[in-house]
């Protein structure tokens, strides 16, 4: 796990050494245990990449970048590749040298002989930069679900890129830029509550999107995809085929994702993947295995009983904390490690439960993915138990689904926008922009796995995974996700509706699977989400913080009606509504641009 960052300039104009130490600096967090370049600004002019290491294989050995034998081809990468080992040894029984035991060093290697598309082979997390000199061109390869962030900014003449977007507003200010926001993008916010891939909250930064190669030389940019999930179609077998092959396939996703040289753990919640992950693990481990949880005192959002009997039926050397249920003052040092505006208040345990692996651990494994690949949230069993769902034509299926996991609807925002924004914002719609181009690839899939397949695409990359990859660099440790194998990944998507969702019961197959390595109870027990009680401090002792924020928010003045604000905050203290969700929203939004000050543009 690392950060990385660069610049591709296409008129060679000059990179100044002290602007290479402000990007290395603003990355420490990611990398505290080292720092390399290649810059050469006489051989490569107008060139740089670089990198922060967390040093978790080949400790001795790993440091970056990777430069081939006669210097033409540097390498860089933030993550791992979990399947190094099998690729070095194929590489070398074709007679490829190495000089080192890191797996960054296979990415090189594989290119050498196998050009770009020798990356396919990769089974890892992983955001990779490549400069070749003899092509002049600059390769950008991120991993296929996005585990590991990617951003870029061209403005034509010269590509940033880094792990993170504070390292590009770095570059931004070094040239006298300021940031300025993207007001689409903050339109998807509100529908979302996560600013979705490819837009950032920053006007001309954006994404390297999951799964694809962004290629940059003297011409501009070139981008293909490298991998699909939308490859896969479901096919009907029998259950026992099915789990033996779901349990073997994730068992080898487990095993190979503990290879590291520094010690490591998990996240157990207690809940189906948490558990399941774990007891995987048990089996390949001859020491116990270090397990993190966090408790609260409340018993509605404390689930440290099933983490506790998860850890004593699989033996491990279990951790707990009671966390205090009031982490409001966490929130905004969350969003700066995130960079833009979340409204899920669950960012702010996962970075407690980070903070108390990290005492011990470098890296951990968790249970990330399980619910979007196996149906395993309730709102899957809300939406899909209508009645009327039968009715629906394929496009109306869509819009209904887009319109149950909105968290504003576009008249919503409409009445909260200015009448200015409003008018700016006409025929900008995130239906059209985001969740309809995600279902026009999938439209061969049965309703359910389409439904999981905008959420992989969308919410799994603009949310789910920016929380645990955030969240654990802000302590610097790593956090793998054995759900999210490609071979889970793509077994998931050739696996039919109801053997996920069957009557109302989630993860149908999944759960049986299961159940005799973690146990009926662990299997079957009712999901609960890992989260806090916003919406009751907002009604009580934190009332008057959240209305100082909204009040005093140059972004909440630029786009909102300030009475439709007043309105949100005064129906939801007197409870004639529950507007947690909206006002987390706006909350986040408003801290965010206090925290990176950015250029409203209105």
């Amino acid at each position: 796990m690392c950060g990385i960052y660069g610049i591709f300039d296409r008129g060679r104009r000059p990179i100044s050494a002290d602007l290479v130490e402000q990007l290395d600096a603003s990355l420490i967090h990611r990398g505290p245990d080292g720092s390399g370049r290649f810059f050469r600004p006489e051989a490569a002019p107008g060139v740089l990449l670089g990198n922060r290491r967390l040093s978790i294989i080949d400790v001795a050995g790993g440091d970056q970048p990777f430069v081939s034998a006669d210097g033409c081809v540097a390498v860089v990468q933030n993550g791992e590749i979990f399947n190094y080992i099998e690729l070095q040894a194929e590489l070398k029984a074709q007679g490829v040298r190495f000089t080192s035991d890191s797996d960054t060093e296979v990415i090189l290697r594989l290119y050498e002989r196998h050009g770009i598309d020798g990356l396919k082979a990769l089974n890892g997390m992983f955001a990779v930069a490549i400069f070749d000199s003899r092509e002049q061109a600059l390769y950008l390869v991120r991993d296929r679900i996005g585990e590991k962030p990617l951003y870029a900014r061209d403005d034509g003449t010269r590509l940033t890129f880094a792990s993170e977007i504070k390292t590009l507003l770095v570059d931004l200010k070094a040239q006298g830029l300021r940031a300025k926001m993207d007001l689409q993008a903050i339109d998807h916010y509100l529908t979302f509550n996560y600013v979705p891939a490819p837009w950032t909250a920053f006007e001309g930064i954006r994404h390297v999107m999951p799964g694809h190669v962004l290629r940059a030389d003297a011409s501009g940019l070139r981008t293909w995809r490298w991998w699909d999930l939308a490859d896969q179609t479901a096919v009907a077998q029998p259950f026992g085929d099915w789990q033996a092959e779901f349990m073997s396939v994730l068992d080898d996703a487990t095993r190979i994702r503990m290879r590291s040289d520094v010690a490591f753990g998990a996240f157990l919640s207690g809940g189906v993947d948490s558990s399941t992950v774990v007891g995987l693990m048990a089996r390949h481990s001859e020491a116990p295995i270090e397990t993190f949880c966090i408790g609260f005192d409340d018993p509605r959002f404390d689930e440290s009983r099933f983490a506790q009997e998860a850890a004593e039926r699989f033996g491990t050397r279990h951790r707990m904390e009671v966390a205090e249920l009031n982490m409001l003052d966490k929130w905004a040092h969350c969003i700066f490690h995130c960079d833009q505006p979340h409204g899920d208040a669950s960012f702010m345990p996962t970075l407690r439960v980070s903070e108390l692996a990290a005492k011990r651990v470098k890296v951990v494994l968790t249970g990330d993915g399980g619910d979007e690949l196996f149906a395993g949230y309730e709102k899957y069993a809300q939406f899909f138990g209508r009645n009327d769902l039968g009715d629906l034509s394929d496009g109306a299926f869509e819009r209904a689904y887009f319109e149950s996991i909105s968290l504003f609807s576009p008249q919503a925002k409409r009445d909260l926008y200015k009448s200015s924004v409003a008018t700016r914002l006409a025929g900008v719609g995130s239906f059209e922009a985001v969740a309809a181009p995600w279902f026009a690839q999938c439209g061969h899939m049965d309703r359910l796995n389409r439904a999981l397949f905008l959420d992989m695409q969308a919410l799994l990359c603009g949310n789910n995974l920016v929380k645990p990859d955030r969240m654990g660099m802000a302590v610097s440790i790593e956090a793998r996700a054995p759900f999210l194998d490609w071979r889970m990944m793509e077994l998931a998507f050739r696996t039919p509706a109801n053997a996920k969702l069957n009557g109302g019961d989630l993860k149908h197959w999944y759960k049986r699977a299961a159940g005799p390595l973690i146990g009926e109870n662990l299997a079957h027990r009712k999901k609960q989400m890992f989260t806090v009680p916003v919406g009751e401090w907002f009604r009580a002792e934190r009332y008057a913080w959240l209305e100082q924020t909204l009040q005093t928010s140059e972004v909440v003045a630029a786009l909102f009606d300030a009475k439709r604000v007043d309105q949100l905050l005064q129906s939801h203290r007197s409870g004639v509504q529950n507007n947690t969700r909206e006002l987390r929203a706006l909350a986040a939004l408003a801290l965010w641009g206090e925290r990176f000050e950015v250029d409203v543009g209105i």
